[in-house]
């Protein structure tokens, strides 16, 4: 049984068993047994979610709209074509065998914010200083096509949409051909919001170790991230000597485990890891010919995130030479450490303390479509718990309770910035 939320100064109300149902109905579309969730971008199963959310749009009186690269929204125009807009939203796509909370109850608490705002100045008779956008981004996941963040990425103009169209999964399907197969290759152009708010799970254990049921990430990671191949020879395991093999994966090996002890050398400054191998022809009795890795350097110190990629340059060499195969760098893709607005985040906290409660400030080292969105308007991240800090697992798991917690104190955002305007947050710029 939800618990009642606590009374506040503001006067609006979610609906936590709508919120509720919402979740439930979403998640049976790639929903999987212990909590599984495969609703990878563009797939059938992300179309099946991003349909649902789109008869979700009209039956509640938004107006939906897709643009070039399939970022999904729906608008609710509830001050005139010129007010200011304020976007809030997330993503519906998952990883491979991940979770069910993660992305898609940004989307579903964007919706129920913004309809009880909504229907608290309708029951009380006033107007709106603002407009409200719900977001669903593609391919924020960055599981199916890389990079991650693509949706918003292009529309923030930070990568160039003929480029992210043409972007291929491992099965050379191409961004491009997946939005034409699932009929949300868009036409609709959607202006930059005035600001941005997008309520996520933490995937991390600090608001629960601490007992805290709200967070705001103040401060967000840089990454690097590269698409590397080792190139080798092909042969037979069995008759050929150890010393003429020029074995891909072996370099492959040195490197993953050099990555690891130079995140050990950095402490709890910088992270790494290869999250993905393909090894070429991956059968058990032949010498692997090629392997390529998904690389992945993060840290929220730019000098570091600098000294880590120079680092693994020479790690790549060195490996290289070591198992006597050539190299290629097949992609690299960069995304530099930043600040939330403070704005936001003092708004964030106003709220939370008309509610009893105090926020926890977090850094976060996984990227958000937030982080985009930043380059070009006011833009916070805000966090509810997760038990045991799980992430991109089946058994990932925000309680009903805390979601409804962080979705009220959403709407209560939304609520300040309708009644009261952009000036809530616009005395304050990024934290320093």
């Amino acid at each position: 049984m939800l618990e009642k939320i606590p009374a506040s100064p503001v006067a609006v109300l979610i609906d936590p068993a709508r919120l509720q149902g919402m979740m439930e109905a979403v998640s049976a579309f790639g929903g999987g047994e212990g909590g599984s969730m495969t609703r990878l971008t563009l797939s059938r199963e992300d179309a099946d979610a991003r349909n649902w959310l789109s008869r979700w749009f009209v039956d509640h009186g938004f107006a939906p709209a897709v643009d070039a690269i399939g970022n999904q929204f729906g608008r609710l125009d509830l001050a005139g074509p010129d007010a200011p807009v304020i976007m809030v939203g997330s993503h519906l796509d998952s990883q491979p065998n991940g979770g069910r909370f993660d992305g898609a109850l940004g989307v579903i608490s964007a919706c129920e914010a913004v309809l009880a705002v909504r229907n608290a100045l309708q029951a009380g008779g006033a107007r709106s200083a603002c407009n409200f956008v719900v977001a669903n981004w593609t391919n924020e996941e960055g599981a199916r096509f890389q990079p991650s963040l693509l949706g918003s990425s292009v529309f923030t103009g930070a990568a160039e949409l003929d480029w992210a169209l043409a972007r291929r999964d491992g099965e050379g399907v191409s961004v491009a051909e997946a939005l034409d197969a699932i009929g949300y290759a868009g036409h609709d152009r959607i202006a930059i919001p005035d600001a941005l708010i997008e309520l996520h799970i933490e995937g991390g254990p600090y608001l629960e170790q601490k007992t805290k049921r709200f967070g705001a990430f103040t401060r967000f990671w840089g990454a690097t991230k590269y698409r590397l191949a080792f190139l080798g020879r092909q042969a037979h395991t069995g008759p050929t000597p150890m010393a003429e093999r020029k074995d891909a994966v072996l370099a492959a090996a040195y490197v993953i485990a050099e990555l690891r002890d130079l995140a050990d050398h950095h402490g709890l400054d910088l992270h790494t890891s290869v999250g993905r191998l393909e090894v070429f022809p991956n059968s058990p009795n032949t010498v692997p010919g090629e392997a390529v890795l998904f690389i992945e350097l993060r840290s929220g110190a730019p000098e570091i995130l600098a000294a880590a990629e120079e680092a693994l340059q020479r790690m790549i060499a060195q490996a290289a030479a070591r198992a006597k195969v050539e190299f290629e760098v097949r992609s690299i893709d960069r995304r530099a450490a930043g600040r939330m607005h403070r704005g936001l985040v003092g708004l964030a906290g106003r709220v939370a303390a008309a509610r009893g409660e105090t926020i926890l400030h977090l850094d976060t080292i996984g990227g958000h479509d937030a982080v985009s969105l930043s380059a070009v308007c006011p833009s916070v991240v805000l966090a509810v718990p997760s038990v045991a800090g799980v992430i991109h697992h089946p058994t990932e798991l925000t309680h009903p309770q805390d979601q409804a917690f962080g979705t009220q104190l959403l709407a209560d955002m939304l609520h300040v910035l309708a009644t009261e305007g952009l000036s809530v947050i616009t005395s304050g710029g990024p934290p320093q």
